[in-house]
């Protein structure tokens, strides 16, 4: 039956009813984002809702993995971890009780290209919140002896993060997508760096790095503007301005692969990726609903998009467990993709190749009806993710690191929706067909075909 599923079949997508008239001026009727820049450069945003009880406050970095180098890789989730370790006006203790008395919630993230902290908190103690940020920011004794005794925490969650799979394959995917750029270290950084970083090395990042105009000030909830903007003068207003936004050369995307075989490992997780457009590119949108387009699948919960193939043909023959797409954007490049995880071992040649196909099918005959339910599954997901004060102030400090400002609903909604078949089949052609890919594939991966045949694939002429 796969055979004679390789040789394509006539399938027919039901096309969308007519959203109802008063969505989009639902989408208008949102609080508006409020922008302030203050003298030493620092931006302060929020999104004011008074009629809830909460908030949250956070500080937006633009700075992360990627402003490291070879030497110091790991030393920006270090200083995150260092930073809760206590102040020159507070104890690691007395941080830890003041938090726990005001029943908030602290907490600290760090990405490839940003560093985050941020806490949620009865809005009463949003002036608390704010002076612990900057205390903690600023002010960190970055103490010899706590410096030493989270090595072992930082390497401990180093191990755990080693037996995650998917982690290990997308930092290997990253690795060897832009292997002559530091968009290719991990966050943790290698386990040498982990044992050596130093309290000096610590200091040089935060002087190059932590400086006003690459911070944004944001708070989402019971939070008001002019209020939280005087909490920043007084909390941050001592920042250096530096010397802007982080500048780094576009990386180069290497077609390879790494695989790492383990027959006895139950599951094969594989990914493959391309090059995908950073967020300013006209070509973002499209290649999000392109992704859409493919859907995902997880047998355990029989959950499967009933318009994607690829998750039809998975779930009918059972050649994976589950597979996940993925747009993964940076500021000038990213990763478009999908992410497998198969029990069939005998199967990911079948795998590989309807995957494939699916890809192909985006650059020479994706759907009217098609498109349409990918955009409408993709509207509603990026406003379902907005549930919640800590989410909203996610997506802002996000943004405007991102894009200088806030793009409200309504024009993520228009964006989407301006998004057409030919828009799909553009990208899909200048992004996906006959591209170099990137494959990373851990466990029973023996059956899955060699790089050159994958490759030839992305090209129907030549397969």
């Amino acid at each position: 039956m796969l055979s004679a599923l390789r040789n394509g079949a006539t399938r027919h997508v039901r096309g969308l009813a007519t959203a109802a008239s008063s969505y989009p001026g639902a989408l208008l009727n949102v609080p508006k984002t409020v922008v302030t820049k203050l003298n030493n450069g620092l931006l302060v945003a929020t999104e004011s809702n008074p009629s809830l009880s909460t908030a949250t406050v956070g500080v937006w970095i633009d700075s992360g993995s990627r402003s490291e180098t070879k030497a110091n890789n790991g030393v920006a989730h270090f200083l995150e971890h260092i930073s809760f370790k206590g102040t020159k006006s507070r104890t690691q203790t007395g941080l830890e009780v003041e938090i726990e008395n005001m029943g908030g919630h602290l907490n600290a993230y760090t990405s490839r290209e940003h560093t985050v902290y941020y806490a949620k908190l009865l809005s009463g103690d949003l002036p608390k919140g704010v002076a612990i940020l900057g205390d903690i920011l600023q002010h960190s004794n970055l103490d010899e002896g706590a410096i030493e005794r989270e090595r072992s925490v930082i390497l401990r969650e180093s191990a755990e993060v080693d037996k995650q799979i998917e982690e290990v394959v997308f930092d290997h995917l990253h690795a060897t997508s832009f292997p002559d750029s530091s968009l290719g270290y991990t966050i943790l950084g290698p386990e040498a760096n982990i044992k050596s970083l130093k309290r000096t090395d610590l200091q040089q990042y935060i002087a190059q790095n932590y400086t006003a105009d690459r911070m944004v000030v944001v708070g989402a909830g019971n939070v008001d503007h002019q209020a939280l903007c005087k909490l920043a003068e007084q909390h941050f207003g001592s920042l250096p301005t530096g010397t802007g936004k982080a500048k780094f050369a576009k990386p180069a995307f290497t077609g390879s692969d790494v695989r790492i075989r383990n027959d006895d490992m139950p599951t094969a997780h594989i990914a493959f990726a391309v090059e995908s457009a950073g967020w300013t590119s006209p070509d973002h949108w499209p290649l999000l609903v392109a992704s859409a387009m493919m859907g995902s699948y997880d047998r355990a919960s029989s959950a499967a998009h009933p318009s994607s193939k690829l998750a039809q043909i998975v779930r009918d023959h059972k050649i994976a467990n589950s597979f996940t797409s993925f747009n993964t954007t940076y500021s000038d490049t990213g990763l478009w993709g999908i992410y497998l995880q198969s029990n069939a071992r005998d199967n990911l040649d079948d795998l590989q190749h309807f995957t494939i196909r699916e890809w192909m099918g985006l650059a020479l005959s994706p759907s009217e009806g098609a498109v349409a339910v990918a955009k409408q599954q993709l509207k509603t997901s990026l406003l379902l993710s907005l549930d919640g004060t800590t989410p909203t102030a996610e997506e802002i400090g996000r943004q405007m690191l991102a894009y200088g400002r806030r793009l409200t609903p309504y024009e993520i909604d228009r964006l989407v929706d301006a998004v057409t078949v030919a828009d799909v089949k553009r990208v899909a052609h200048d992004y996906i067909y006959d591209r170099d890919l990137s494959i990373v594939a851990i466990g029973p991966v023996e059956g899955l075909p060699d790089y050159n045949r994958v490759r030839a694939a992305m090209n129907l002429l030549r397969y």
